[in-house]
């Protein structure tokens, strides 16, 4: 209903001022603990740190939001001055006898519209949204404020980076830090996938421009691994409360609420560049995994990538190792989708003819407690796909169709996951003849995740088909960099006898084949192409006993069905191919 004339409509004014917007620390955690206390010291907070510096600092408090207040000010110096007085009035308030709320706090100039109960405006909705960036018990401030007062009360904030806020895109954020440690209630791991937290790197070196150096290494690491999609990591602007000490695994595992905690140091001489990291179990401290990496001096961004290479590859793998032998000591009534996810990968890799099907169980009972968990679908896609390849299928069609079907699912559940993009591609490839299709894929997964070591083996496949063989062997061998420990090297080692095999350097593709073999003698994708290797080097004998085995494994293997079924889109390639295959012996 509209309002008449005579009617007063709210006081509206536009204006340039400084705000701050204070928040406690896990209010909701500490409300469902004890919800009487939690509000009395919310209150007492308020009534006597809050309120009182109003005047001093020409404040003007504007609302309260239940768990945090919006504060005005003149000046952003004023703002900032409040808040630093703020929190150590807070601070000094806590004690393990009488422990007190954590706050946070942000800082923000910019234009707003003004009522006569109210503020409103982008300046605002970006100080809430800043404040979920400061660290407990500190202060984050806007590049707005930084440079405005960076020659004085701002001199002393720490450089956050460029932060993601919601709803708004890319800001530029800075810090101040509490001196003193503070606790927080502890976050639980919701998140259905294991979560880490990469804390800065110790400079133990005297040259401040290692810092650079050091938070470079931290910033890739980070990205990198938030890139899998299987971990779930915490934003570098929230481990900077880190800087400068090595805290107890357990309080960073209690802060983030995360399973795992990386942590290390690094110290550059004229030498060498020693950089030195830890994985930690955040429940019992247990170190899992340790990398010491001593590099020579030399371009500082090539060094940076080795480094980050190196401590990625080692990261991933042993999380999930980690997850497995956790998995494994669970009752099968409590298994998560992600239990039975990594129980299922478990048989995959060994491929067993006799267990295999059980991955499939696994997979099926993981997409049954989580129907919009991604990664298990991809995972049954991936199933299918070797089900067929390993000629165990008895309905191929139908096989071929279920993991074109899986691999679309995963990617509608998520877009952006380059397991399932990539082995959607791989599916089109190997069992559709689609090599268009599938390099596009390819291309998605590996621009979504440049890291993701499986999204560069599936990727090789494609690139042999097509006849591009020396590219084939590049993204190989990024797989192998990416993961050299991974439990499907043996299927990495294959993708090497295929990218040489399909470049004419039969002899390197034997060597690889013959690794792949030794890895896991049961995978019959690469006894065929070892065989043709063999044949096609002039290593008859060999060639032949080779072919023995692969019957042995794929009894009703013979070479009239597979002429339409090799996958090399190359006439001449092909013809080759089944021509070396049955130079080796194998029958008609």
């Amino acid at each position: 209903m509209a309002a008449s004339a005579n009617e007063e409509s709210p006081r509206l004014d536009r204006r340039l001022a400084a705000f701050a917007f204070v928040d406690v620390v896990g209010y909701s955690i500490l409300m469902a603990r004890d919800e009487t206390r939690t509000h009395q010291q919310w209150m007492k907070i308020l009534d006597e740190i809050i309120r009182p510096r109003l005047t001093k600092f020409y404040g003007k408090l504007i609302k309260s939001t239940g768990d945090g207040v919006l504060v005005e000010f003149v000046s952003a110096f004023d703002a900032i001055a409040w808040a630093q007085e703020v929190q150590h009035a807070a601070i000094q308030t806590n004690t393990d006898a009488n422990p007190t709320l954590a706050l946070r706090i942000a800082v923000h100039i910019g234009e707003i519209i003004a009522t006569d109960f109210d503020v409103f405006g982008d300046g605002v909705n970006l100080a809430a949204r800043l404040q979920e960036h400061a660290p407990p018990g500190g202060i984050a401030i806007s590049e707005a404020v930084y440079e405005l007062l960076r020659g004085s009360i701002a001199a002393q904030a720490q450089d956050l980076g460029t932060i993601s806020v919601k709803n708004m895109g890319e800001v530029r954020a800075y810090a101040f830090f509490p001196d003193t440690k503070i606790s927080v209630p502890a976050r639980p791991a919701e998140s259905k996938i294991p979560s880490i937290a990469v804390l800065p790197l110790q400079n133990l070196g005297n040259d401040p421009a290692d810092e650079y150096f050091s938070d470079g290494i931290v910033e890739d690491i980070t990205l990198s691994l938030a890139g899998l999609r299987e971990l779930m990591v915490i934003s570098r602007g929230s481990t900077l409360a880190f800087r400068g000490r090595q805290p107890d695994p357990r309080e960073v595992g209690q802060v983030f609420g995360v399973r795992y905690v990386l942590m290390g140091s690094v110290r550059r001489s004229e030498r060498l560049v020693r950089v030195s990291v830890e994985l930690c179990d955040a429940e019992n401290r247990v170190s899992i995994w340790r990398e010491r990496a001593d590099v020579a001096p030399g371009d500082l961004f090539d060094m940076q990538d080795h480094l980050v290479a190196r401590i990625v590859a080692g990261i991933a793998p042993n999380v999930r190792a980690a997850e497995l032998r956790a998995a494994m000591r669970k009752k099968p009534e409590n298994f998560t989708a992600y239990d039975c996810t990594l129980r299922g990968l478990h048989v995959i890799h060994s491929l067993d003819a006799k267990t295999f099907m059980e991955a499939r169980q696994y997979l099926n009972r993981a997409m049954e407690i989580d129907p919009n968990f991604a990664m298990p679908v991809a995972w049954a896609a991936r199933w299918h796909n070797l089900y067929v390849g390993q000629g165990w299928s008895k309905e191929p069609d139908q096989d071929r169709a279920k993991a074109l079907e899986l691999a679309a699912k995963a990617i509608e559940l998520d877009p952006q996951n380059a397991l399932a993009l990539a082995t959607y591609g791989f599916v089109k490839s190997f069992l559709y003849r689609d090599y268009d299709t599938a390099l596009g894929y390819s291309e998605r997964a590996l621009s979504t995740c440049p890291n993701h070591a499986l999204a560069w083996f599936l990727s090789s496949p494609t690139l042999s088909y097509v006849g591009r063989g020396e590219q084939a062997v590049k993204h190989a061998q990024e797989a192998i960099r990416l993961s050299p420990l991974d439990r499907s090297l043996f299927a990495f080692y294959s993708c090497l006898n295929l990218a040489h095999y399909a470049s004419g350097n039969y002899e390197e593709a034997v060597r690889w084949g013959k690794m792949s073999a030794s890895e896991n003698p049961a995978y019959t994708a690469n006894l065929r192409y070892l065989v043709a290797a063999l044949a096609a080097a002039g290593r008859q004998d060999e060639a032949a006993e080779m072919a023995r085995k692969l019957i042995e494994l794929q009894p009703g293997f013979r070479i009239e069905p597979f002429v339409t079924q090799q996958p090399f889109r190359e006439p001449d390639l092909g013809a080759k191919y089944i021509e070396h295959l049955r130079k080796a012996g194998v029958p008609d």
